[in-house]
């Protein structure tokens, strides 16, 4: 059942803050109905539990969108910005991504719900970076879908282990010492 739409979003307000303030296993619906102003009938009447509140503001109600990245007229600086947007776009959701972490990690259904329902839009424009560097004739080989991987992945680390800055210093290092490196080896040329 739909919500008057300024209910809707109160509930999924709190269930964010929430989210990010105390963590999906300590944050409850009596919470968020607190938290929202709503009754704990109105949430069960549109979700039937906390995971499915969880899951649909994830997949439905989060910025998933960011910018392509800009030609900047070069491989190297459209690898620094992709990976900055990446790392600005994981910023803004850090709050709710610690807060669900370990939950993904002891809760299986949520975990698979997630995977399931999430959108994984490529916040990271790999496969235009890679053809505007072809077009330029930059050595850029590889599948964009493996540099998605490459970039997602030294972000996500230093994210979640290493818990260091997802600064402009990271991106350029990141791109100068595995990124560029890497994409050059795919395309046969030296580094």
């Amino acid at each position: 059942m739909r919500l008057d739409p300024a209910r809707e979003r109160a509930i999924l307000d709190a269930t964010r803050e929430l989210l990010s303030e105390v963590g999906f296993d300590r944050m409850s619906i009596d919470q968020i109905a607190r938290r929202a102003s709503a009754s704990k009938a109105t949430i069960y009447r549109r979700w039937p539990g906390k995971e499915a509140l969880v899951v649909d503001l994830v997949c439905n109600h989060l910025e998933n969108e960011t910018a392509p990245p800009p030609d900047t007229g070069s491989l190297r600086g459209d690898l620094v910005e992709a990976v900055t947007a990446f790392c600005e776009a994981l910023e803004r959701r850090h709050g709710v991504i610690l807060g669900l972490f370990p939950a993904l990690l002891g809760n299986p259904s949520l975990a698979a719900a997630l995977r399931e329902h999430a959108p994984r839009p490529d916040l990271t424009g790999s496969a235009p970076l890679l053809a505007r560097a072809r077009k330029r004739g930059e050595a850029a080989g590889g599948d964009p879908s493996r540099l998605r991987v490459l970039i997602e992945s030294l972000v996500w680390h230093r994210l979640l282990i290493g818990g260091r800055p997802l600064d402009r210093a990271f991106a350029e290092d990141a791109v100068d010492t595995v990124l560029l490196p890497l994409l050059r080896s795919w395309s046969g040329t030296p580094a």
